[in-house]
Parts: C-alpha cells; sequence; structure tokens
C-alpha cells in the first residue's frame, strides 16, 4: 500500500483550526497523513477528537514578541526535520511567518501560506512598514501563496508583498461554508422562542446580531453609536397596553477582549448599562443566535474573508457590512445585504435604519442571502478545489 504524503497544516492559535478548518483536515485526512500544530489549549485537543487527526502544540504569539518568536520558530523547524512533512501550509499571520521560515529552513518542499487577512493596510507608520517587510519574508520563504480572496490578493499585489503567482482556490474563503449545518431549519421554533425568553426579547422586536471578538477594529465601537442614536431615532409615544410596538435590540455574540484593540471605556459602559444591547459571550454553537436574529451588522476594518457573513447569509440573514476584503466580495449592495464605508457611525446608522425600516428592501434581500451563499461557498466545492491543488502541486 502507497505511503500517504505528510502533510502539517499550522495556525497560530488552535482556535483557527478548530473553528476555520472544521471537516477540512478530516476530508484531507482520506488523502494525506493529516499533522495539525498550535498552541495548546482545549481547541487542539476538539481538532484532534473530532477531526481524528494528530496533533503537535507549538505556543506561537499572536503579538510581536522577539524572544518568544525565536523559541517558536526553534521548536518548528525541530518539529518539521523530525516529522519529514513534504507539504506544510499555514493560516494566520503570526503562523505563516514562522511556519514558512522555519519549514524552508529544514528542507520542507512545499511551503504553502494562505492568506486568510491583512493587517498592514490598516495601519501606518513604522508599524506598517515591520508588517509590510513581515509579509515579504514569509512569501520569500513560502513555494506557493494563496489569497483567500481577490481583495487579499489584490492588496498583495498593490503593496508589492510578492512577485510570485497569486491563486485564490474556487471563488474565496478557506473553508467554504457547510449550508446544510448553518440552515435555520437546524434550530426548531421551539428553541428559537426559549432562547428570545431567556435573552428577553420579545416576538415583535428587531435584532440585529454581531458575531466576533469585541475589539475596536471589528468596529464595535461604531456599531455601538449607531445603534444608541437609531434607539432615540426610533422613540415612539407611549403605547396603550393593547398595542404592540417592536424595540430593537442588538445582540453581541463573542468574547470581549481587554489586551489588543481595546474598545473605548464609554463603548464598554454602553454594552453593559443599556438593556437593549445583549453580550452573550463566546458561543461555540451560533446557529440559535442567528436563527433568532433579523439583521447581521458587520462594520469590521480589515478581513481576509469573513465566515461570519457567510454564516449569517446562509442562515437567511441580510448583512451590513464594510468595504473592505471579503465581506464586499460576499454582499452584493442592494442584493443581499448593503455596503457602507468603514469607521463611519453614520453610515451604518442610517443603513440600520433602512433595514429596519423599509419591510419591502428587507423581504428582497432576505430572500436573496441564503441562495447566493450555497450558489458560491458550498464548503464541498471548496475541499475539492483545495485536494486538487495540492495533487497539482505534489505531482
Amino acid at each position: 500500500m502507497k505511503q500517504k504524503t505528510k502533510l502539517i497544516r499550522t495556525s497560530t492559535v488552535a482556535l483557527s483550526l478548530d473553528f476555520l478548518l472544521k471537516g477540512q483536515l478530516a476530508f484531507l485526512k482520506e488523502h494525506f497523513e493529516v499533522v495539525a500544530v498550535s498552541g495548546q489549549d482545549e481547541h487542539l485537543k476538539t481538532v484532534a477528537e473530532r477531526e481524528g487527526v494528530r496533533t503537535v502544540a507549538v505556543r506561537i504569539q499572536r503579538n510581536i514578541s522577539p524572544l518568544q518568536d525565536l523559541i517558536s520558530l526553534w521548536k518548528l523547524y525541530w518539529l518539521f526535520r523530525k516529522e519529514k512533512p513534504q507539504i506544510v501550509h499555514s493560516i494566520t499571520p503570526k503562523a505563516g511567518l514562522l511556519s514558512m521560515l522555519a519549514a524552508k529552513l529544514a528542507g520542507v518542499p512545499i511551503r504553502i501560506h494562505t492568506f486568510t487577512g491583512l493587517i498592514f493596510p490598516s495601519k501606518s507608520g513604522l508599524l506598517q512598514k515591520i508588517l509590510i517587510l513581515m509579509d515579504r519574508l514569509l512569501c520569500a520563504c513560502a513555494t506557493h501563496i494563496y489569497p483567500e480572496g481577490q481583495g487579499v490578493r489584490n492588496d498583495l499585489i498593490k503593496f508589492k508583498i510578492t512577485s510570485k503567482p497569486l491563486k485564490v482556490i474556487a471563488n474565496g474563503n478557506v473553508n467554504g461554508i457547510d449550508t446544510t449545518y448553518f440552515s435555520k431549519e437546524q434550530v426548531s421554533l421551539q428553541e428559537q422562542q426559549e432562547l428570545k425568553k431567556k435573552l428577553g426579547i420579545s416576538e415583535n422586536d428587531f435584532v440585529f446580531i454581531f458575531v466576533g471578538r469585541l475589539v475596536g477594529d471589528k468596529g464595535i465601537n461604531e456599531l455601538v453609536t449607531a445603534f444608541r442614536e437609531l434607539e432615540i431615532r426610533d422613540q415612539k409615544p407611549v403605547p396603550s397596553p393593547q398595542s404592540l410596538v417592536s424595540t430593537i435590540k442588538l445582540l453581541l455574540v463573542g468574547p470581549l477582549e481587554t489586551e489588543l484593540d481595546p474598545l473605548q471605556p464609554e463603548t464598554i459602559a454602553a454594552i453593559e448599562s443599556n438593556s437593549n444591547i445583549i453580550a452573550v459571550g463566546f458561543q461555540s454553537d451560533v446557529r440559535s443566535y442567528y436563527a433568532i436574529a433579523d439583521c447581521l451588522v458587520f462594520p469590521s476594518y480589515r478581513e481576509g474573508f469573513p465566515n461570519v457573513v457567510l454564516q449569517a447569509g446562509a442562515m437567511e440573514l441580510p448583512a451590513i457590512v464594510t468595504d473592505i476584503n471579503g465581506s464586499n466580495e460576499i454582499v452584493v449592495d442592494g442584493d443581499n445585504g448593503i455596503i457602507i464605508s468603514v469607521k463611519n457611525s453614520n453610515s451604518l446608522l442610517e443603513a440600520m435604519n433602512k433595514i429596519m425600516e423599509d419591510s419591502q428592501f428587507y423581504s428582497q434581500l432576505q430572500m436573496n442571502a441564503r441562495k447566493m451563499i450555497v450558489s458560491r461557498y458550498e464548503q464541498q466545492v471548496v475541499w475539492e478545489a483545495l485536494l486538487e491543488e495540492y495533487r497539482g502541486i505534489r505531482d
């Protein structure tokens, strides 16, 4: 029996392997000997159990940390020397830099990096120059480079990060989406009603949802500002007991991070004090939260190809997104959502108001939301395209 080619997949933190590559490693295991490498936590254990692949823990810092980065580089180098993989494929920025450099030094023949997002376009000054140099070094060490979407590809070219060929797999996105799993049919009406009751959401409330880390560059400061203004605009005279008047709610699903890029103090205060802003923290299964929402709001400053927008669309939600890489490829303005400018709470306010007030427009967006995702980003299509790339490179 022919021995399988060894493939090592790396990411900075195991959360990325767990969520960004869910199901993909198990699919690839049928064709390769797959080893998953990242920092050690409960997510790495989940990957090992669910995907059925061997895992190795190597601590990698997300932020720039020269001493720890050298230690991580050394450990990756010796790991690759020991394992002797034919392919090392990295995602996420820091894992990409260290994995590609270590793999080149260790003599790994095929070194692949997928850019799932670029940090430097949203930075300036010395920090931007450092980040550009890091990505250029990464690309110099890699043999094959795959941007996750056309926007990322265009930025790599614009900033002269590499002159190597750049190819987007399928229609973009690192893993595609399981549109059977992400379907409103998977969440029963009873589950929806119970969750609404638990969160204090009534049947007539209009619910905006954000899913992701609660940090500045996800646009949370602008989102909370716009929502508070929308509340003021939406205030109505006190109704009679018999009347039903809808209230707007903002559902925040994701962890509050206070170390890197923390939210403004007034934003945190508003989240804590406003009863119409419901923060539920990190959730391993977000489908029930999408199911009780009416519209995704995703005002991020930068992305590669956001899974959140794919998931929400598959769950039949229109989306308000910023005009950034990935988001502006998934959302077609006026068809399945609204595209607004970055860092603009006024544009966000007007888009949220239009979605909520114009029922005919909303229905049109909602009708298109799921079918546009299914037609372009079904998971199996992405997996098969990646497998063909591996085979083409290897052969």
